[in-house]
């Protein structure tokens, strides 16, 4: 059976040329476009920002890095990001996109689906970096697919074609990229039932603390 259309923004959360991350990145697109599926390829330098700044934001606005953030998001059904992990934790310039984009109304992060991979030469595989992303994006209200990805010894992980060249390894990860698709196509298409994320944490709400409209 055909797989219904579902679109990905796909991008590397590493401004590096020749970034592991970003190699896994094109991996995962090129899976999901082999796979039936839609694939919109970004860099993180589209959407690079200026320190997040409120009184910039009430001044001039949102930059161009931000909008360009925010309409790829809202353009797309979910997100897949190759992050790499820097001092235990995700890249500054990631974490302040972020930032930056969850300044818009209606909030974009909010029930749209994600998958979180990384790479790194570390035995880690830049796993607790991927912890650390998904703190900021499921407060945001986004759906961060369970099975996230980390693939150690990345510098030497890959063949000349570009995928994994463990054969294992290569196909868990077709297994997790298209686990994802299934439950994207499933969220878009066949929902019997939807419900709502609400951050309450005992304070009253109002237009300072809500985190869903």
């Amino acid at each position: 059976m055909p797989r219904q259309l579902v679109r990905f923004l796909v991008f590397s959360a590493s401004l590096r040329r020749d970034s592991l991350n970003s190699r896994l990145a094109e991996l995962a697109a090129r899976t999901i476009e082999a796979n039936g599926g839609k694939v919109d390829r970004a860099t993180m330098r589209e959407f690079d920002v200026p320190s997040y700044d409120q009184d910039a934001q009430e001044q001039a606005g949102f930059p161009l890095g931000a909008q360009e953030f925010r309409r790829r998001l809202e353009t797309s059904d979910a997100f897949v990001i190759s992050s790499p992990e820097y001092n235990f934790s995700m890249p500054g310039v990631l974490k302040n996109a972020i930032d930056w984009v969850s300044r818009y109304r209606p909030q974009p992060f909010n029930e749209r689906h994600g998958m979180l991979l990384s790479a790194s030469p570390s035995m880690a595989g830049g796993n607790r970096g991927l912890w650390a992303l998904r703190v900021p994006l499921e407060h945001l209200g986004a759906r961060v697919y369970p099975d996230m990805f980390s693939l150690a010894q990345a510098h030497q992980a890959f063949d000349g074609d570009g995928r994994i060249a463990d054969r294992q390894l290569q196909e868990w990860f077709e297994r997790n990229v298209v686990g994802f698709m299934d439950l994207v196509e499933a969220a878009k298409h066949y929902v019997c039932a939807k419900t709502a994320w609400i951050e309450f944490l005992g304070e009253r709400p109002d237009p300072a603390t809500r985190r869903v409209e």
